[in-house]
């Protein structure tokens, strides 16, 4: 017998972001792995949809055949709670959670607030949850009410990347990889960065620029400030098989997310082999082990400068770092594992 899912997602599947990322090898290992899954499309303007466009994403959803399971990939459900209610009896509804919508930085309280309701009254209507990491299952827990026992943490996958060999002429390289969102912490790390101009370093940042304009305008203003054009590379987005070659020539990974759900790039760094400096927001901690980096406190441009003027500084704790990254990326899971879990929860409900 065929095994047959909806999978239904917003915008464009093809953005390149790590949740979108997931999305797309999530499918295509069910696909590989014989399921039939249908795409649902649902249109534009997620999470701020307009009337007109929930109206377009409720007609889709209604549209697929009754009976079929259907994940609907968090950045479209959490505002979607009179659909999820009314489909909860015709379908078995799976919620995929990359991380909360009211966890979202430069929220107003009356905006987080009003997010966090809809995205309970949501989640009320599932048969499961799929979630990307522990500690986001363990926030649903906590603040949406969202029984554990729904709940299945499908960690991302990572391809297995050569460890990066470092550079050997004396000025350490740096990247980081992110969409230029203000969550990402973009503002901090320039910030920081300005404080170490005496040491030898360059940063190149690859993420995808049409997002969040005053994030992108903060960014470039930031760097001019701070007299950093020389040594900061702005690529905006690339491919993925671009992003695995800027690991490979780089000697650091840095990002200061103020929150993640996950953190695909830090994983995705930690495959190559690379010493991590990102923050203790959300899951990081659980994604990033200490014998491959340090972590600082979101926000704190002072301990991120201290952080990165240790790791600029020192080789040999480059290269225990390196080494720790190296041991950590043996406990990644691929991505057939990851799908692995994700079909067990589909089975599950339906």
């Amino acid at each position: 017998m065929v095994r047959r899912v909806a999978f239904a997602f917003p915008g464009d599947l093809e953005t390149p972001t790590g949740g979108y990322a997931y999305d797309r090898r999530i499918i295509a290992e069910l696909q590989g792995a014989g399921w039939q899954v249908d795409l649902v499309p649902l249109g534009e303007g997620f999470p701020q949809p307009s009337a007109e466009q929930k109206g377009f994403a409720q007609a889709q959803l209604a549209a697929v055949e009754q009976g079929i399971p259907i994940v609907i990939d968090g950045l479209a459900f959490g505002v979607l709670p009179e659909a999820a209610g009314t489909l909860q009896q015709s379908h078995q509804l799976i919620a995929l959670v990359h991380h909360p919508l009211a966890f979202e930085t430069g929220l107003s309280e009356q905006e987080a607030r009003a997010l966090r309701a809809s995205e309970r009254s949501a989640l009320a209507a599932t048969r499961g949850v799929i979630v990307t990491s522990p500690p986001t299952a363990r926030l649903l827990v906590a603040d949406y009410g969202v029984p554990a026992g729904r709940i299945t943490v499908a960690l991302p996958g990572t391809d297995r990347g050569d460890p990066a060999p470092g550079s050997s002429d004396g000025t350490v390289r740096l990247v980081s990889v992110g969409t230029i969102v203000k969550r990402k912490g973009f503002d901090v790390l320039i910030a920081a960065l300005g404080r170490l101009q005496d040491l030898p370093w360059n940063l190149t940042i690859a993420g995808d620029r049409g997002r969040e304009l005053d994030a992108v305008t903060r960014l470039d203003a930031d760097i001019a400030r701070h007299g950093l054009g020389n040594r900061v590379e702005l690529l905006g987005a690339i491919t993925p098989e671009r992003v695995a070659e800027l690991y490979r020539r780089s000697d650091v990974f840095v990002l200061a997310s103020r929150f993640e759900g996950y953190g695909m790039a830090y994983a995705e760094a930690i495959a190559h082999g690379l010493p991590v400096i990102g923050t203790t927001g959300g899951a990081i901690p659980e994604t990033v082990p200490s014998a491959a980096g340090l972590l600082v406190p979101p926000g704190d441009v002072a301990a991120l400068a201290l952080a990165l003027r240790r790791v600029i500084e020192d080789t040999g704790l480059r290269r225990q770092f390196a080494a720790g990254a190296r041991e950590a990326a043996t406990k990644l899971p691929s991505w057939a594992e990851s799908a692995r879990l994700f079909a067990n929860a589909i089975e599950a409900v339906a």
